[in-house]
């Protein structure tokens, strides 16, 4: 038997079930995620408060089960046709703080800046985050998020413990040394209900902004021989930007004794972000548009900033909102590539990129060390990671454009020996998807173990299983 017949046999005893049937209070309700792009009809959807009351609507419901909480993935991750849907937004409490062990207890449908609101009074920090604080922490964990903070890697690194409700509506703890805590972080919903998530915290330091620039080929050594060794670096991030891809600026934030520039700990929740959103709008639709944002953006660099850790931490993706979504959205893609691959992957990046005239806003560069815990790691090795955020058309034709043009990046990524992340478009094919995550097996051997009936589902899972 080989590897594909293997997949295929043992995922059929995990995702054909009875409860793919159709309930009757079906198609009741739309979810849809973030970008808009993606609806998804669903039997019906609850907010539940607590773990007891995802306990008992995991027990009391008949049919498939989805869950969601900001919903920021773009493919469809959150739901499944028919399913009772988990709305985890209510459970939204921070139920522990201990300042002195720099850890936090949290319910899953908190948002960071929940838990930054608690933890700024007592100095303390998220260790390991997203760049923008709307994402839900339990969401954050089953796609095993990352973010600009230096030899820290993904997310898996500051999680203490998990509580997870199973698909027999009991609540287990989980500790890293359990094979189903590795499963569950970057498990995308596929194994249970996340309900809470105990979390390493961090010093909240005062930054200084440091923005410089180097020559492409220089880049890769230079992270390693002057960021990484650098104790002081907090955050860094380097901006490819177009048409070209090949001209980085590096954005890196180092703690520092100097005053603040911006009194604020926390950006207000309350902020106005329609010049951005013009902004975003003029750089990607008028002609010019790039070199306008260039002339900005390097005004804005040029001035001095020292900020709190959570100020910058606390940045709100309704910054990144466009004008309407009813011509257009905004989508980001990401992949994961060997260091010592660098170099070729930004060629052959760019050169996808402009022959496909994809409207690219920029592509930010950020690296992570290897993951040593989760089971469906996108690090299997050192590596930096390209985030590409791009503009598409509400169309069929522009859909169908992106589906070609990613599947050519994914095989690009793959030829380098890396990978892509999964809370995007689903628009690989099931063997990228298999090249990419071989791991695969020894998911589908654990969901058959703890969800034996399939009942845990969304899109993403329904594809590639």
């Amino acid at each position: 038997m080989n590897r594909r017949e293997l997949i295929t046999t043992a995922v059929a005893t995990v995702a054909v079930s009875p409860h793919k049937t159709v309930h009757p209070q079906s198609r009741t309700k739309i979810v849809r995620d973030y970008s808009a792009i993606t609806s998804v009809p669903v039997a019906r959807e609850i907010r539940p408060n607590s773990s007891a009351e995802v306990s008992d609507a995991i027990r009391d419901w008949s049919g498939p089960i989805s869950l969601g909480g900001g919903r920021f993935s773009m493919g469809g991750q959150v739901a499944s046709p028919d399913s009772l849907h988990l709305d985890m937004r209510g459970m939204n409490r921070v139920l522990n703080v201990e300042p002195q062990q720099r850890v936090a207890r949290i319910q899953a449908g908190a948002t960071w800046r929940d838990l930054q609101d608690a933890i700024d009074e007592h100095g303390l920090s998220v260790s390991i985050m997203q760049s923008f604080s709307n994402f839900t922490v339990g969401g954050s964990v089953s796609v095993n998020c990352h973010g600009r903070y230096v030899n820290k890697g993904p997310i898996v690194n500051s999680v203490r413990a998990i509580q997870l409700v199973g698909a027999d509506g009991r609540a287990h703890e989980l500790t890293p040394e359990s094979p189903l805590f590795r499963g569950v972080c970057g498990g995308y919903g596929g194994l249970g209900v996340v309900t809470e998530v105990e979390l390493n915290l961090e010093q909240n330091s005062r930054m200084r902004r440091v923005v410089e620039k180097v020559e492409i080929e220089s880049y890769p050594d230079y992270f390693n021989d002057t960021i990484a060794q650098d104790g002081s670096v907090v955050l860094h991030n380097a901006d490819l930007r177009p048409p070209r891809f090949d001209q980085p600026r590096l954005i890196t934030w180092v703690t520092t004794d100097e005053a603040v520039t911006i009194p604020e700990r926390l950006i207000p929740r309350d902020r106005d972000y329609s010049r951005n959103r013009e902004l975003i709008w003029a750089v990607s639709e008028l002609p010019g548009g790039k070199r306008l944002r260039r002339r900005i953006e390097d005004r804005l660099f040029e001035k001095r900033a020292v900020v709190w850790r959570n100020y910058e931490a606390s940045l709100d993706t309704d910054s990144l909102e466009p004008r309407t979504r009813l011509f257009s959205t905004y989508l980001l893609q990401e992949y994961f590539v060997p260091t010592d691959n660098f170099i070729p992957f930004a060629r052959s990046m760019a050169d996808v990129l402009r022959r496909n005239d994809v409207n690219a806003l920029n592509v930010s560069v950020r690296h992570s060390p290897r993951d040593q815990l989760s089971m469906l790691k996108w690090a299997p090795t050192d590596v930096f990671s390209f985030v590409l955020y791009y503009k598409q058309r509400n169309t069929n034709r522009a859909r169908r454009d992106a589906e070609a043009w990613t599947r050519e990046l994914i095989d690009v990524v793959l030829a380098n020996g890396g990978r892509y992340y999964l809370p995007y478009r689903l628009h690989a094919t099931r063997d990228q998807f298999e090249r990419a995550y071989p791991e695969v097996e020894q998911f589908i051997a654990l969901k058959k173990q703890v969800d034996p009936e399939g009942k845990f589902q969304n899109l993403l899972w329904e594809k590639y299983l």
